[in-house]
């Protein structure tokens, strides 16, 4: 199914229902939920998964398991969506919270296929067992260090997606627990209490999820120095340190470019 709204299909009686969808750049998909668990994957472009817990950077090829009736919001940069909405009685193992995800080749083909299944796809023979291999292979996902918590407190919460939106290397500590009427110490011990980072590592790691979307058009030297780095090799240092893999991986012109399909 291309380009169909969820709440036409969400009756259909399949725990399975595929759905692909293009994006305008910069679409903001405002805050929504699903009856159903979603595995929503981009084939381009990167997406930016806000719920009131965090927010995860999806990069390009890779996926997001959003759990059932979990309140979102998705930014789409540039994508094209291969979405699965599961039953959630189908997928006892589902997280709890967001995940971000890698797609192996087979699962990738198996969404390319799947997204052209009609509405009521037959359950015996090629369309149902590709349906249940689909779940096979997203249960074997591990997942990957693409997101930030968001604090509980509104207070926290705010600046934490103040900094997000703009992230800025000169921010410090003092001038967050200012903002809050607190003392640096006792700031920093509530933030961590809340967000599990201290707020400097917490910071350190939104830059750095910034930088994902940021290399969709810009060189590793150009981001690392928008995001204060002092040289591209510290940059890429600590981008690797902390996903695994490096910041080339996702600059301009080296992305891999998904066959254009066409809901989150």
């Amino acid at each position: 199914m291309k380009n169909v709204p969820l709440a036409e299909v969400d009756h259909v009686d399949r725990a399975v229902l595929p759905i692909g969808t293009d994006y305008p750049p910069g679409q903001v998909l405002d805050w929504h939920e699903h009856r159903r668990a979603q595995f929503l994957y981009g084939a381009t472009g990167v997406m930016i998964v806000d719920t009131a817990e965090g927010t995860w950077t999806v990069p390009p090829e890779r996926a997001v398991l959003i759990p059932a009736a979990t309140r979102h919001r998705v930014r789409m940069l540039g994508v094209s969506t291969r979405s699965l909405y599961i039953e959630p009685d189908a997928v006892p193992w589902w997280p709890l919270t967001c995940m971000v995800v890698d797609v192996s080749p087979l699962l990738r083909e198996l969404l390319l296929v799947a997204v052209e299944f009609e509405t009521g796809y037959s359950l015996s023979g090629r369309e149902g067992a590709i349906a249940a291999l689909l779940l096979h292979e997203i249960a074997e996902r591990a997942p990957l260090p693409f997101h930030v918590g968001i604090p509980v407190s509104a207070d926290l919460a705010r600046l934490c997606r103040e900094y997000l939106a703009a992230p800025d290397a000169g921010v410090t500590n003092a001038a967050w627990a200012a903002r809050t009427a607190m003392s640096e110490r006792a700031f920093t011990r509530r933030f961590r209490s809340e967000a599990g980072d201290s707020p400097a590592v917490w910071r350190a790691r939104a830059r750095l999820l910034a930088a994902v979307p940021m290399l969709r058009t810009a060189s590793v030297s150009e981001v690392g120095g928008r995001l204060g780095y002092g040289s591209p090799a510290a940059f890429t240092a600590a981008f690797t340190r902390t996903f695994g893999l490096p910041p080339s991986r996702f600059a301009a012109g080296r992305q891999g470019v998904g066959q254009s399909g066409n809901s989150c």
